[in-house]
């Protein structure tokens, strides 16, 4: 990662894609809220497996400044913006849909195209951040002293890995598997216990560390692949489980997750595939098991605000997934920690 920064200057600084899937730490100019907007110092932001993947991907514009995970403070509040005071702990979302559209109507809001736009500006990996109107309306909250920064950031990853669960129709005492114990993965299994206390959750993951901190946060067993089938017959008296969670992503993944549901299961997509990626199972079983493969993309407005009650509520804490905090000026470390499977998840700072 390049440093085109002078301490001296005025501004803020930012992390923004250059060439070739690179980073550069940008000086920026100030910035001031318009009539809604308010102007926020990051606190810190989450590096999201999105962020990786379009790093990986190098598909960014030059300047692009990606990070959406965000904690920050209220540095001030544009003409007409109500419920927020400088200096107040705030928890942002990047996506608002238009609530009026025939996605919103019908329950895809992650589909209105309002609902792709970028709110924060520049980005979640900057020091300072506008939030547009929409945003500031809809999806940024106040942080009461009982939460931490640290449990704060997981709103928006806990309210799309929740908008998945509700995708699955799973009930209270159901039964779950989540292919995959990184960071997404162990959400998962803290988002199902938290929503479904007596759901009986399994994880399968290839890192011992892995399985072991998930059988700490409750799941009802944690093993490797191999021994994947086995474990789902000793919670589902050999039928399966109810749904599957794909955080693995890719083919191979999903013929994994088919063999491990019942009949009548449902096996949630939660992660990407390679670029053009094509699947392949027998149609028929899906046809004379009425299984259902379901994608769940991103989080609304209303996942927003389920996940937050049950983080208010004391039932979900994904704090104990944070590895390590590091500076802005550190970011090819925090992408080291990440793509080696050092870390779960790493927060961003100043």
């Amino acid at each position: 990662m390049e440093d085109t920064t002078r301490p001296d200057e005025d501004g803020f600084q930012a992390l923004a894609c250059s060439e070739g899937g690179a980073s550069v730490l940008e000086r920026r100019s100030p910035q001031a809220p318009g009539p809604g907007e308010v102007l926020v110092s990051l606190r810190v932001c989450g590096l999201c497996g999105t962020d990786v993947f379009k790093l990986a991907a190098a598909n960014q514009p030059p300047g692009t400044v990606l990070g959406h995970e965000v904690v920050a403070v209220v540095d001030e509040c544009g003409a007409g913006v109500e419920g927020f005071s400088r200096g107040e702990r705030v928890v942002l979302a990047h996506h608002v849909p238009c609530g009026d559209c025939t996605y919103c109507r019908t329950g895809s809001e992650t589909m209105c195209s309002a609902f792709g736009k970028n709110l924060l500006s520049p980005g979640g990996f900057s020091e300072k951040i506008i939030v547009r109107e929409a945003a500031v309306n809809s999806a940024m909250r106040a942080i009461p002293d009982s939460l931490s920064d640290e449990t704060a950031v997981f709103l928006e990853p806990a309210a799309c890995v929740l908008r998945g669960v509700r995708r699955s129709g799973i009930a209270a005492g159901g039964s779950a598997l989540v292919l995959g114990g990184g960071s997404m993965g162990l959400l998962h299994l803290l988002v199902l216990k938290a929503a479904f206390p007596s759901a009986r959750v399994g994880i399968v993951e290839l890192l011992k560390e892995r399985r072991q901190l998930a059988g700490a946060l409750g799941a009802d067993f944690a093993c490797e692949p191999a021994g994947a089938k086995a474990a789902v017959d000793s919670i589902s008296s050999g039928e399966g489980v109810d749904a599957v969670f794909d955080t693995a992503g890719g083919r191979g993944a999903l013929e994994s997750c088919l063999e491990l549901g019942r009949r009548g299961s449902t096996v949630v997509l939660f992660a990407h595939a390679e670029a053009g990626e094509q699947a392949g199972f027998e149609l028929n079983r899906l046809f004379r098991e009425e299984r259902r493969i379901v994608g769940s993309y991103s989080g609304s407005v209303k996942d927003q605000a389920a996940a937050w009650e049950l983080m208010l509520s004391g039932a979900l804490d994904a704090s104990v997934l944070v590895s390590a905090r590091v500076g802005l000026d550190q970011f090819d470390k925090a992408l080291e920690l990440v793509c080696s499977r050092q870390a779960l998840k790493v927060l961003l700072e100043p």
